[in-house]
């Protein structure tokens, strides 16, 4: 048997929407095994489909990203499918390769790209720029029980933004921009804020507006990951026991960065 693992990913990253995006140490994995039946329909079997022919095998999965989080949960599963396939089919595509054949199961290249590739990620007319190991805070997951619908939250978005909206967007991406190269703390709290999707998302992440209201001690900002509920709180330290205190109704993560993308888990064997 053969096992892979694909991380969570959080997307957007306050400003960068839409393009930028971090892989998250939360996994999910596919067991491939021989001689069992696969669902055919089952979204990471159609990416295996990509690559290789899922007849005679079995596909076990174990989710731990929670779904319609805003935490990447359909892009991981998308990338174990795209890898298991491609080495189930002996070929060793290139990131941008596997982004193109996912694109139409996932959608949102601002997930996959990070999901397959690891670290920091910005995506833009199907290219990937791999652009860091790491961003210069801990990221710390507070996710409520509710769950989002991508699709439902993309249609709040307005078609058209005031001017001056758009510029305080533009200059906080710059500045996200200048913090992953940089690796400045500073200026990756400078860039934690947007008004060109979060605002029109606030109703389904309330904790979001609170915490940039009255930010922990130790904390450098708090963004909206994905299209939510989940908001990712970006720390000096872990500062994870007073989320937990602010809001015991929610599950609260402190994550990292994960360095390494969508794979063959470590020690896997080979099916057969």
């Amino acid at each position: 048997m053969t096992r892979f693992r694909a991380p969570a990913t959080t997307a957007n990253l306050g400003p960068g929407f839409d393009v930028a995006g971090a892989a998250l140490d939360l996994w999910n994995e596919l067991e491939l095994t021989d001689g069992k039946s696969a669902d055919e329909s089952h979204l990471g079997v159609r990416a295996f489909s990509v690559y290789a022919s899922p007849a005679g095998l079995g596909f076990e999965w174990t989710s731990r990203i929670p779904r319609e989080r805003g935490l990447g949960s359909s892009a991981s599963i998308v990338a174990l499918g795209l890898v298991a396939g491609a080495w189930a089919a002996g070929v060793e595509p290139g990131v941008e390769e596997l982004l193109e054949a996912g694109l139409p199961l996932e959608g949102h290249a601002d997930n996959l790209a990070p999901a397959l590739a690891g670290g920091v990620c910005l995506t833009w007319d199907g290219q990937v720029a791999r652009v860091a190991d790491d961003l210069p805070a801990l990221p710390i997951a507070v996710i409520p029980d509710a769950q989002v619908s991508t699709a439902e939250s993309r249609r709040t978005l307005p078609d058209t933004v005031l001017r001056e909206d758009a510029v305080f967007t533009v200059a906080r991406a710059a500045l996200l921009g200048a913090s992953i190269a940089s690796g400045d703390p500073r200026l990756f709290a400078a860039s934690g804020d947007d008004r060109l999707h979060e605002p029109h998302r606030a109703a389904a992440a309330p904790h979001l507006s609170e915490l940039r209201a009255d930010l922990p001690a130790g904390a450098l900002g708090a963004t909206l990951s994905g299209s939510g509920p989940t908001v990712i709180v970006w720390a000096e330290r872990d500062i994870s026991d007073e989320l937990r205190a602010r809001y015991p109704q929610h599950e609260v993560l402190p994550l990292r960065v994960a360095r390494v993308g969508a794979g063959p888990a470590q020690g896997a064997a080979a099916v057969g």
